[in-house]
């Protein structure tokens, strides 16, 4: 979380103030190709990413956008136990706006989110975040939402499901 942290700051301004959806993206795929120890492999399902949308009680009913990245981190030490599993965290960049008629319907879409996305670091990553961000520009909701400017935002590390 302190990598995209500073990443965020370098291309956004602070986790907590975020102002551009735009440069929030970016700072989003930059901290995608850094690599990470201690997880499971991308083959297995150990480094995705994915965008949300919705209105949830944690952000106040408010229109939000988020950006995370799911980790399985893998305890060597408990490989052996028939029944293990890795632990999923996931890093999480919240951007929460103001209510606006052009995203008034938005929970109406029939999805929540892009799903997730499992692709290598580099080159497959990067295609990965652009047909991402196609299929977000294809919702006039979420286009507008990404044009817009968040009222606040919010980066969590959370231990996932």
């Amino acid at each position: 979380m302190d990598v995209f942290a500073r990443i965020l700051r370098r291309r956004a301004g602070e986790p907590d103030a975020v102002r551009d959806v735009d440069a929030a993206w970016d700072a989003f795929g930059e901290f995608l190709q850094i690599e990470v120890e201690g997880i499971e492999r991308t083959e297995s399902d150990g480094d995705g990413f994915i965008v949300e949308w919705g209105k949830w009680d944690w952000c106040d009913d408010q229109p939000s956008l988020s950006f995370g990245r799911l980790f399985a981190v893998n305890d060597a030490d408990d490989r052996d136990d028939p029944d293990w599993q890795p632990e999923y965290w996931k890093v999480e960049l919240q951007l929460i706006f103001a209510e606006d008629p052009a995203w008034a319907d938005l929970d109406s879409l029939g999805h929540q989110d892009t799903g997730f996305d499992y692709d290598e670091i580099g080159a497959p990553r990067i295609a990965a975040l652009g047909e991402m961000r196609r299929f977000i520009e294809s919702y006039p909701q979420l286009a507008a939402m990404w044009r817009a400017e968040p009222t606040r935002s919010g980066l969590t590390l959370e231990r996932a499901g």
